[in-house]
């Protein structure tokens, strides 16, 4: 069955601001500023820490190492507060159900995604979820989604990834998977000219999904046998 590969943070939640601020009120504690600007280049589209801004600063490795414990201790707490769960999604994950396969894909530590889903309701449309702790490499590396090619038992162009930062379209091109982006407040500005296509809002996620799943088995019924 064709199979989607679904992000978590900015595609079905609303998380990338409270990871934001959770890491710069850390780094204001060593005198070191980030900027909305700086969390994009650095996170969203390099996937790399942002804690590199303190380390150039010359902060010692284990203050750092407290820091990043104060600020995940900080933003496990601002995500118990209330669900995160984006408008629209819990209706596409519905209209998606039982037509195909759909799993989660993230660089969310497994702590942090079992606190956002708590409540959301979501997890039931999933046949299964990898986070941070199941892959060595995290996004951009492509081991997250080749990891969950091989856990679906899928080929490549049975698949479809939707990411909306330019370092998860990356990891899913590198698997050699087709990705849309669906754009959020904080990846709006990205280069996605490697997407397969570009949305403006979830709500049109499963048009394109049935799409290409009514292609590819079209496809698969022309191969020789």
């Amino acid at each position: 069955m064709f199979t989607v590969l679904w992000d978590n943070d900015g595609v079905l939640v609303d998380t990338e601001g409270l990871y934001f601020q959770a890491t710069k009120t850390v780094l204001q504690t060593v005198d070191v500023g980030l900027t909305p600007e700086q969390f994009k280049e650095i996170s969203l589209r390099r996937g790399e820490s942002t804690f590199v801004l303190a380390e150039e600063r010359g902060i010692d490795p284990n203050r750092i190492a407290r820091l990043r414990a104060e600020r995940d201790r900080i933003y496990a707490e601002s995500l118990g507060a209330e669900s995160r769960v984006m408008d629209g999604v819990a209706q596409v994950l519905r209209s998606l159900h039982g037509r195909v396969r759909m799993a989660v894909v993230t660089s969310t530590r497994r702590e942090h995604f079992e606190i956002i889903h708590d409540r959301s309701g979501l997890l039931p449309y999933f046949d299964f979820v990898l986070t941070r702790e199941d892959c060595e490499h995290t996004k951009p590396h492509p081991e997250p989604y080749l990891k969950a090619l091989a856990r679906a038992g899928n080929e490549p162009d049975e698949c479809v990834v939707i990411e909306d930062s330019e370092r998860g379209l990356a990891s899913a091109k590198a698997a050699g998977l087709e990705c849309l982006i669906v754009l959020s407040d904080w990846t709006r500005d990205g280069n996605f000219s490697q997407a397969s296509k570009v949305l403006q809002n979830i709500s049109q996620v499963p048009d394109e999904v049935l799409r290409l799943a009514s292609d590819r088995q079209e496809s698969w019924e022309r191969r020789p046998r």
